[in-house]
């Protein structure tokens, strides 16, 4: 069997197996959800409700005019408490805070939608829009437009990401094994709507169970072929994973759609097919709750707006002394300093680590070894460019391409000096990037 990948990549150690091997489980409904407006990359929600309304599951509760944005729905049945600021895994944003009345009646706009081929590209991704699907692998960008490529860009090629390559991370894997039906609706759908006949579900190797899984359910449809990986880290980033299924480069800065493919998630697929099968909009996901600091780790069915601490309890709660909690994966999550905030539609994972696991060592000198340099799979060169953010030089490491970068972390995690590369990289493409902005505005 002939394993595809690409160039660079590190090998981290998998720390899959607390998980990797328990079957999902819904988590227990909360008493209260705090549900963020702005869940997504693009325009935050406005908010369709207000404080004393009464809510069903499923009824959109947030929704904005904007293109780049994506509606938000209520996941518990019950009454809007308050609509507050409040801290989100991703800083603050304004909240619906929905207490539960424990029935979960779903509201009445939630029926299922007509069979794919009797609907037209626009009336499907209408459907997605009004569903509220975004990115489910973390970055969530709105899927919607994800599928609206202008019109010169001919898609020829529509890939699923199910390489999972991150640390701990195992969702998407039990989600591969336990619905495969579902992502593979999803697939068709997307694949529908941007009007594309071929397409690759990438998994890597370490995954046979999930591989099986994906080509049984994938053997009766044509044009769908499922796409054996190495294990390396980052095979699942966008740009990594077109090159290891089609061979095709995507140019520095530029899009997916530049080379005629798009990429999403399994997860997002699988959000897909709810949408149309059952027509739920999206109100939860899979969260994998994981790593030393938990008593027991699992595999959760976890609605929106349930608070990490919840979500920890019913995993054991804590275990010793935590040294750190993030929201994703240890290479590419977002480090939290509070257990007091929400899941949202991007919280793959809830990573919970003691402090023996979160300890770092000092940072040295660079050595000067190119370790960096050799394994960056963008073909960057991160000392380079860390170096001029610390020297704040951000027009020099623009020249080099900066915002190239894929934040993947690589560099950071073989850097033998430890030296934290990613972060001076991060500031120097929030720099630039904040200087485009002043010159657009002039």
């Amino acid at each position: 069997m002939e394993l595809r990948t690409f160039k660079g990549g590190i090998h981290p150690p998998h720390n899959k197996r607390s998980t990797d091997a328990k079957a999902v489980e819904r988590a227990e409904s909360p008493k209260i959800v705090s549900i963020p407006l702005q869940q997504h990359i693009g325009a935050p929600c406005q908010p369709l409700v207000q404080a004393g309304d009464i809510v069903k599951v499923g009824q959109k509760i947030g929704d904005s005019e904007a293109f780049v944005s994506a509606p938000v729905h209520s996941s518990v049945s019950g009454t809007v408490k308050q609509i507050v600021e409040k801290e989100t895994p991703t800083g603050q944003a304004l909240c619906v805070v929905i207490e539960s009345d424990g029935n979960n009646e779903i509201d009445e706009s939630v029926k299922p939608k007509p069979d794919i081929e009797t609907l037209s590209k626009d009336e499907i991704l209408k459907i997605i829009r009004e569903a509220g699907i975004t990115g489910m692998g973390g970055a969530t960008f709105p899927t919607h437009v994800k599928l609206s490529p202008p019109p010169d860009k001919e898609i020829d090629a529509f890939i699923l990401n199910g390489a999972e390559c991150e640390p701990y991370l195992t969702s998407d894997h039990r989600l591969m094994l336990e619905n495969p039906e579902m992502i593979v609706y999803g697939m068709k759908a997307m694949m529908k709507a941007v009007n594309v006949k071929t397409g690759y579900i990438g998994i890597e190797s370490n995954k046979p169970d999930a591989i099986k899984a994906m080509e049984d359910a994938v053997k009766d449809e044509e044009g769908i072929s499922v796409v054996p990986l190495k294990v390396k880290y980052p095979q699942g980033a966008e740009k990594q994973l077109i090159y290891a299924c089609t061979k095709r480069e995507v140019p520095s800065g530029k899009l997916p759609m530049e080379v005629n493919v798009v990429v999403n998630n399994v997860g997002t697929a699988a959000a897909v097919g709810e949408a149309f099968i059952k027509g739920m909009p999206l109100i939860e996901r899979i969260v994998t709750v994981t790593g030393g600091g938990v008593k027991e780790p699992k595999n959760l069915i976890v609605k929106i707006g349930t608070s990490f601490k919840e979500v920890i309890d019913q995993c054991g709660g804590y275990n010793g002394e935590i040294g750190k909690l993030i929201m994703g994966g240890p290479m590419m999550g977002l480090a939290q300093f509070t257990d007091e905030v929400p899941c949202t539609k991007g919280t793959s994972g809830i990573l919970v680590f003691t402090q023996e696991e979160a300890s770092l060592p000092q940072p040295q000198n660079c050595i000067r070894c190119g370790k960096c340099v050799e394994i960056c799979p963008m073909g960057l060169l991160p000392v380079t460019i860390s170096a001029y953010s610390l020297k704040y030089m951000w027009d020099k490491a623009e020249e080099i391409n900066a915002l190239d970068c894929i934040e993947c972390g690589s560099c950071s995690f073989v850097c033998p000096s430890k030296r934290p590369l990613l972060e001076s990289i991060r500031v120097a493409k929030s720099e630039i990037n904040a200087r485009k902005r002043k010159q657009q505005q002039k």
